[in-house]
């Protein structure tokens, strides 16, 4: 039997815990880096505090500049954004990055940690990096990791980077996070253009021939543009412009952010900045809805039941899995009916 006593330390641990999260929101709007790193720790965590500290601070959110960086292994785009990095502290520009990291199959955490990347900006009080786990998610970006760039880009920073893995869709899904997509890639990205994805190809605002010192550079900027010929459908999305770079000598980093700018204010000019962001907004709150549904569907073990059951009947062809689907649906309204009238 549960007595008043046995509820104090409950109620106590959950009046601390709110204390804790108001003190860390507090100190995180004035400004302090520690209280930044320990709401991205939450954020990663999901849960109650997640949603209590980005309920208080998504309304600053909105004036960074967000970059996406992705394409092949080994094209260099840790080194591409270190450069870029260098050079918008030279500006005076605060940036964040998020680097999105394999995940270990054991712990579930990025296997290369901040500590290892970008070790030069460790004591650089304007540069804020976090490596954070993919966890194997094949559908593409984390919901943690779109949280952490609304958290960089509301705690102030002018320009915050996705940097993505390399391999995998969350290649493709940076572009629903970001303004501007960066895609690098060099003459030892494998076969060229055959590394890239049609996908990937579409999704590029701007193409980064990095290692452009090494041999077969050329043929490779010119295969792209053969290939952005074949692959243009006329659409109203503007012809990704292509920068070369040997990101390691700092060879056209210049030259790639006057590219950046030059994307961002035709976005802005033509007012397709807003409705990218509108857009991207819209395929996130898509995607959590579907989780969330997901979560609700599945918590039922009588609907687990039932899906168990469908898979079955579609094994031994006694149901299509449009009959399933819809079957489901149904069952899944009824069973909302009847909760809802008892």
């Amino acid at each position: 039997m549960t007595t008043e006593l046995d509820l104090v330390p409950a109620v106590s641990i959950r009046a601390s815990s709110t204390v804790d999260i108001e003190d860390l929101i507090e100190r995180f709007l004035a400004g302090d880096r520690l209280a930044l790193a320990k709401a991205l720790t939450r954020i990663e965590r999901g849960g109650g505090e997640s949603e209590q500290i980005l309920e208080r601070v998504h309304g600053r959110a909105g004036r960074a500049i967000r970059l996406g960086v992705t394409g092949p292994p080994g094209a260099g785009k840790s080194t591409v954004v270190s450069a870029l990095i260098r050079q918008y502290r030279e500006a005076g520009k605060t940036v964040g990055v998020v680097a999105v990291d394999p995940s270990s199959s054991f712990t579930g955490g990025a296997l290369l940690g901040d500590r290892v990347r970008m070790q030069e900006f460790a004591t650089d009080r304007g540069v804020f990096i976090r490596s954070m786990a993919s966890r194997g998610r094949l559908g593409g970006l984390s919901g943690a990791t779109l949280d952490a760039t609304l958290l960089m880009d509301a705690f102030g920073l002018d320009i915050v980077f996705i940097e993505t893995v390399g391999v995998g869709q969350s290649e493709i899904d940076v572009a629903e996070a970001v303004d501007t997509t960066l895609v690098v890639i060099s003459p030892e990205s494998g076969d060229g253009i055959q590394a890239l994805k049609a996908g990937l190809m579409e999704v590029a605002d701007l193409f980064v021939v990095n290692k452009c010192d090494r041999e077969g550079a050329d043929r490779l900027e010119r295969e792209l543009l053969l290939t952005q010929d074949i692959l243009d459908d006329h659409s109203e999305k503007r012809q990704p412009e292509i920068v070369r770079t040997s990101a390691a000598n700092g060879m056209g980093i210049l030259e790639l952010i006057e590219a950046i700018d030059r994307h961002q204010e035709f976005m802005q000019r033509e007012g397709r900045l807003s409705r990218r962001r509108r857009e991207n907004l819209a395929r996130q709150l898509r995607a959590m809805l579907a989780e969330r549904m997901e979560r609700l569907f599945f918590g039922s073990s009588r609907m687990r039941s039932d899906f168990e059951e469908a898979v079955r009947l579609a094994e031994v062809r006694e149901e299509t899995l449009h009959r399933a689907v819809g079957r489901l649906v149904q069952n899944f309204l009824d069973r909302d009916s009847q909760d809802a009238s008892s």
